[in-house]
């Protein structure tokens, strides 16, 4: 695997790209040219163009697509046609299935799910369950947010909003008193207090990626959850189902984006606990990090933005150096946690 397509060269994409630029040859895609200067060739083109992106996609060993969940089934289906490799960020389950479906008969690797929530949460809270015996609970928790917050819902998108919006409103799966289940995204708010900051977690979709198959058995309790300030979700609820915007995503996606523009210093923090029993005695176990906006190459880059494109960078390093499988469906929670900090991108977490 040596040329590398990135699709999609907004807040995310462009940086997934700068960095894979380091190690492979990288062309981005587009439908302009972004403002900014990159350090590697950008090709302009329309991704619902079938025919356009089945000729682009036939010079490349690999394709990442950062795109909005809803067009990365079509980027996903012309890299099976190919037999190339493929990766994304994807949060929506029925993309991941979709694709999952895909890879049984793939001649590549088919890695979706590569971001934060599912992805790098997903790499740790495994991690933590192998120094236990017995599992009884993993709960993992993401936030992505502006470190000085304002306003009553205290959020900026520096995210995809499309995505947000996905995650906010579709059924969140999870592992309940032994039980796979669906539980209502925006549901199940609980108070976290992080650091002496007050903070509140809900649930989302998608978070878990496979999770629940894994560890269905083996666990009590298993749940994903997204961190905000406090009020967030009770707003957000306001916006989705008793203003009913929730059938009208184009119009909330375009109010919440001029409402609500990026930040420049942002936070993720990333919490990840787990409980068991080492032999006869139970433990607990937690991970916990804040990161901040940091320098590469001169320039500055988000929080949300510089861990999510390492943590895909990662991923796409393992599978060429061969420390992930060369094909199939790759599960997040699969990953050796401390193989992924030893890749160049993945010692961004260290």
């Amino acid at each position: 695997m040596q040329n590398i397509l990135v699709i999609g060269l907004g807040k995310v994409g462009s940086l997934v790209a700068t960095l894979l630029h380091k190690k492979f040859t990288v062309k981005g895609l587009d439908k302009k040219k972004p403002a900014t200067t990159l350090p590697f060739e950008i090709i302009e083109g329309d991704v619902t163009d079938a025919a356009f992106l089945q000729q682009t996609l036939a010079n490349f060993d690999a394709v990442v697509s950062c795109m909005p969940y809803n067009l990365n089934l079509p980027i996903a289906n012309v890299a099976y046609q190919l037999g190339i490799h493929y990766f994304d960020l994807t949060e929506d389950v029925p993309t991941t299935t979709a694709i999952r479906e895909m890879a049984t008969t793939h001649r590549g690797v088919m890695a979706p799910q590569c971001g934060l929530a599912p992805g790098l949460i997903g790499i740790v809270g495994a991690d933590l369950t192998k120094r236990f015996s017995k599992l009884r609970d993993i709960e993992l928790r993401v936030g992505a947010l502006p470190r000085y917050p304002n306003g009553l819902m205290g959020y900026s998108f520096t995210w995809s909003p499309a995505g947000v919006i996905n995650e906010y409103i579709n059924d969140a799966e999870v592992i309940h008193n032994g039980q796979q289940k669906m539980v209502t995204s925006l549901d199940g708010v609980e108070l976290i207090n992080i650091e002496g900051q007050e903070f509140e977690a809900f649930s989302t979709s998608g978070g878990l990626g496979t999770m629940c198959e894994t560890y269905l058995g083996q666990v009590d309790t298993l749940n994903y959850k997204t961190i905000r300030y406090p009020g967030h979700a009770k707003l957000m609820k306001f916006l989705l189902y008793e203003l009913i915007l929730k059938e009208k995503r184009e119009l909330l996606e375009e109010i919440l984006t001029q409402a609500k523009p990026p930040v420049q210093e942002d936070v993720v923090y990333v919490y990840a606990v787990v409980e068991g029993w080492k032999g006869n005695e139970l433990a607990r176990e937690e991970f916990y990090r804040a990161y901040h906006p940091v320098q590469i190459d001169g320039q500055h880059w988000r929080a949300i933005s510089w861990t999510t494109a390492a943590s895909v960078a990662a991923v796409v390093e393992m599978v060429a150096n061969g420390t992930l499988p060369q094909q199939g469906f790759i599960k997040q929670e699969d990953i050796e946690f401390q193989a992924f900090l030893q890749t160049s991108n993945g010692q961004f977490f260290s």
